[in-house]
Order: structure tokens, then sequence, then C-alpha cells
């Protein structure tokens, strides 16, 4: 197996595929590729090409759809970074609060200053006083991997906490303090929250989700936190509101043109998982996902298609990339028995257009088998294992 690597990956992760596997930045006709924020909407993929692995939860980077069309699992790390995220989060409560920042670079100019610098710190400190977190109210939009750990975290803080996501999954659920308070809707979050923080992917439904018309939602000199993706906030309607002293401050994770120099704005330059720990972790996920899917077939946090696994049981493994279409199960069954395959255990799940089947069989699987399947009308690709 061949694995191409886009960007630098943590060794700890690159050192889980044993001598056998040829990884490395210069690997061509690659089985799978390891990236992390590499741009590959313009790439052409190899027909070898079966997994994209992205170090990290974000996947804007790659075309989804593209290689869903070509039967290419696209895997992401979602958890791995979280910690890190979570940390960084509360640092940009803390800087939207204190003026941290304009303190700090203000300190800069005081070596010339007549009065010495400790009279001088005295004289203008007040210009940089804040407000402190105890007591005030944070909304937390997204209650995912990131955002349930901001939550926790914040009412340990002593933070008022309400969050909202119409897409929780159980687990997460589980996993929130019992004094996080749940809304109902987004517009429940603007209307009582002091501080704002962003934890969802950027989709058709949640870019430019913060504009005008739900600015115009919140609290007065409410505090607006983005370490989620850019795309989520409109930065004109935004500097607008901060401009009227609708909104006392911006804290952002990803500056753009729009964004850096501007008063009551603070950018940082896209820290939120560099951490030696997140990027351990993510590297760890990633080659942990690839190896289970190359040499099992088991999909674990696919973002194109579902996440199937089973424990292997026959003789070979089948599996099958194809369109979420009626009937497709009883064609590839109808293939196998037709090749007097006995089938040891089968699984399938969909994914929007797409599906994925595991087949184990009793026996051995000829290329006439594996041709007739390829022909099935919706399917993309097949593999052996």
């Amino acid at each position: 197996m061949k694995i191409q690597l886009l960007n630098k990956i943590a060794p700890v992760g690159t050192d889980l595929f044993d001598k056998s596997w040829n990884v490395g930045e210069d690997v061509t006709e690659a089985d799978a590729i390891m990236v992390r924020s590499a741009s590959m909407h313009e790439m052409t993929f190899d027909k070898n090409l079966k997994a994209i692995a992205r170090a990290g939860a974000g996947v804007n980077n790659i075309p989804l759809d593209e290689c869903a069309k070509q039967g290419i699992v696209v895997f992401n790390t979602p958890g791995a970074n979280a910690n890190g995220v979570k940390e960084l989060t509360l640092a940009a409560l803390l800087l939207a609060s204190r003026k941290i920042v304009d303190g700090v670079n203000w300190t800069k100019t005081l070596g010339d200053n007549p009065l010495g610098v400790a009279k001088s710190v005295e004289k203008g400190k007040s210009s940089f006083a804040g407000c402190e977190l105890r007591g005030k109210t944070l909304g937390v939009i997204g209650l995912g991997a990131i955002g349930g750990l901001v939550a926790n975290a914040a009412t340990r803080l002593g933070m008022k906490v309400v969050g909202c996501d119409p897409f929780i999954s159980v687990n997460a659920a589980w996993r929130l303090d019992a004094h996080v308070v749940k809304a109902n809707t987004f517009d429940d979050v603007y209307a009582v929250s002091d501080y704002i923080t962003l934890h969802v992917p950027a989709t058709d439904d949640t870019k430019g989700m913060i504009n005008a018309e739900t600015l115009a939602k919140m609290k007065d000199g409410v505090k607006i936190v983005n370490l989620a993706r850019a795309d989520l906030v409109n930065a004109a309607d935004v500097k607008a509101s901060i401009a009227s002293g609708k909104v006392s401050c911006y804290v952002t994770d990803f500056p753009t043109e729009d964004t850096v120099n501007c008063d009551g704005i603070i950018t940082i330059p896209h820290l939120g998982a560099s951490t030696e720990e997140s990027e351990d972790n993510c590297a760890v996920m990633a080659a942990n996902e690839l190896i289970e899917y190359l040499t099992e077939g088991n999909i674990t946090n696919s973002v194109n298609y579902p996440s199937v696994s089973m424990p292997k049981s026959g003789d070979v493994r089948v599996t099958v990339m194809h369109k979420n279409v009626p009937a497709m199960l009883s064609a590839i069954s109808a293939c196998v028995s037709g090749a007097n395959l006995n089938i040891a255990n089968m699984i399938n799940k969909s994914k929007g257009e797409y599906a994925y089947t595991i087949i184990d069989v009793d026996g051995t699987v000829s290329d006439e088998t594996v041709g007739s399947i390829k022909s099935i009308d919706g399917v993309i690709r097949v593999s052996l294992y």
C-alpha cells in the first residue's frame, strides 16, 4: 500500500504504518492520501486512490462530492483536536473580556516613557479594564466534540451556559454538564447571551448564520467567538455592529482581508488545533482509519460515505460502494449466490446518495464475480480483502 502525504503529518501517526507500506510526500499512484490543510479541489485523482484521511475535523479543502462519485472515502478525525480548540476558545473568551491584546501592545511602547514603566502602567492601565466571565451567560452554538467541552468548562468557570444543537447525538448529550441549559432554537441563544461561541461546520445552512438579521436579535454589547469557520460570519455585518456598539468584540481564528487590523476584532492565525497533542492525536486517528479501511474494508468517521464495520467472518470480504437506490442489495446478492458463494455475514448502510455494503463469503471470489458486481448499474467500486 502507498500513502501520499500532502502536509507534514506527525510521525507518531505515520509510524503506525509498518515497513510494508510506502509512505511519503513523493509517493505517486497512491492508494490513500493523508492531508491537513492543503487544498485538493484542483487535484486530479489517480484511479488507484481509495481514501483520503484529513488529520483534523474540517474538510472544506477536499472535494467531497467528486470523491464520493469516484468511490474515494474521505475520513476526518472528529474529537482528536477538541481539547486544543476548547482551550483556545476559553482564551478567546478572556481576550474578548479583558482587552489583553490592546494592553500588551500598549506596554511595548513604554520603554522610553519619561515616567518610567511602572508609573506609566499605573497611570494608563484603566484604559484596558474589562469584565469577568463569572456570572455571564455563554451561548454555545453546536454541542459536538468541541462545543460540549467548551460548555462544560464554562460552567466550571461560573458562567451560565445555554446551548443549541439540532443534530446533537445521544452520546454528546450524555457528556454535557447538567447545568447546561438546552435551547430549542439559535434565536433563543442569541436573545440571552452575553457571549456567543460557534462550533458548527460550514454548510449551506450555516454559512453566513451570523449576519445583520441574527445580530439584531442579540443583546447589546455581545461578544462573539468564532474558532469554527470564517464562512459562518458575515464580516461586513459584524463590523457594522461593532461600529454601532451592538457587538463589543469579535474574536476569530480565521483572519481575512475583511477582519485584520479592525477595531473591535481580534484575529488569531488559525491556532485552534495547533498544539503538539492535537497534531499527534489527529495523525494517529487518521492513520488508524486508513489502516482499518485499506486492510479490512471497515469505514469509521467518513464524511462522504456511511460508517460501516464488522468483524471478518468468511474467507473473503467483498466491499461494494454504490448509489443508494432500490434493489441494489438484491442485485449484489444475486451475483454472489450465482457464483455458488455462501454469504457468511453482510452489512449495508447508506449516507445521502451513497451506500456501502460489506459481504463476507465462504470460498474464492473470481474476477468474473467481481466483474458481474461492477456491471450493476449504480455500483462505483468493488474491492476484495
